[in-house]
């Protein structure tokens, strides 16, 4: 099979020639028809994420096609369609998975990272791990929903009930929480790059009620901020964008230092939290949702051997909506 690899961080990938995997007990073998370009992938590459598994098949939002099952595998039948997730093993057995937070689990596994991931023809995925894909859904449109929409949506969850959002970095995943938010009756506020005019009429499009840069203030006070670029000083930003009480989520998995401030802007029960992972109730409760939106993603679309030109156009901000790979 064609898989393109990550032989080194720093590196570019590489187009290589690899043994079709064999599923083992509990997995299933995949064919894979989609895989979505994440800003985690980028963080890979670059060494910001330590250990990966190498050499590394990057990709963690999966669209495939069940082959076969391995040995106890018996929840999905060849030719069903399925999502693999970020999330792609857990232990089942500390006190995070007995608790119901798996995404916090001990010895987690994670797709495209610790696991050969979707960069290529075919992979195995756990079968605890596989969603089934909403029908409605092409390939190349459901990708995205795996990364962006299922981990941003967990984000979205920890706003509670604000009304008023803002959204700082507006790519794959706020272009898919901005249609949900505005679905369920709230107010988003779209912070871009600065001067990325392109991307602030992009949020309007989506129902975002004003767009502006990252360095600009909202015209009201937010209930909560989500921040969904990996910079560090967008957090003490996005406290003193929020009022009395207000949350700031920090939605990446990577964020560069966060500066000091002074504490008056954190004081007020103002709260700052992070979102590590997801679930298999947020995959589950997320896809359920998204067909009843509708959410539509708007991707660019990539062949396999393209995969370094589309994790540079993502470095570089060139991408409305996301960026997916499609494997013939």
């Amino acid at each position: 099979m064609r898989a393109m690899v990550l032989e080194r961080p720093g590196q570019p990938l590489v187009l290589q020639e690899l043994p079709v995997p064999e599923p083992g007990p509990g997995q299933v073998l995949l064919r894979i028809r989609a895989c979505g370009v994440c800003r985690t992938d980028l963080h890979i590459v670059a060494g910001e994420l330590p250990g990966p598994k190498l050499p590394l098949v990057l990709g963690h939002q999966i669209v495939g096609e069940v082959v076969r099952a391995g040995p106890g595998a018996n929840r999905l039948v060849p030719g069903q369609r399925v999502g693999v997730p970020w999330l792609g093993w857990t232990c089942g057995e500390c006190r995070y998975c007995r608790s119901g937070r798996e995404n916090l689990c001990d010895r987690a596994r994670f797709t495209g990272y610790t696991l050969d991931g979707g960069f290529a023809e075919y992979t195995v995925a756990d079968e605890r791990y596989c969603f089934p894909i909403p029908a409605g859904y092409p390939d190349e449109q459901a990708a995205p929903l795996l990364c962006a929409g299922l981990i941003g949506y967990r984000a979205l969850r920890f706003a509670g009930e604000a009304q008023r959002l803002g959204f700082y970095g507006f790519g794959a995943a706020a272009h898919i929480l901005t249609q949900v938010a505005v679905w369920q009756g709230r107010t988003v506020y779209a912070f871009t790059r600065p001067g990325d005019l392109e991307s602030q009429v992009f949020a309007r499009e989506l129902g975002a009620v004003w767009a502006g840069g990252s360095d600009e203030s909202p015209p009201e006070q937010l209930e909560a901020a989500l921040i969904f670029a990996p910079v560090g000083a967008l957090v003490p930003q996005a406290l003193r964008a929020v009022e009395k009480g207000g949350i700031v989520v920090c939605a990446g998995i990577h964020m560069s230092d966060i500066p000091s401030f002074p504490y008056a802007w954190l004081w007020e029960e103002r709260v700052i939290r992070s979102v590590a992972n997801l679930t298999r109730q947020d995959g589950e409760a997320f896809l359920s949702l998204a067909p009843r939106v509708p959410v539509r993603t708007e991707v660019q679309l990539y062949r396999l051997e393209e995969a370094n030109r589309a994790l540079d156009d993502l470095r570089h901000g060139r991408i409305r909506g996301a960026a997916v790979l499609v494997i013939d």
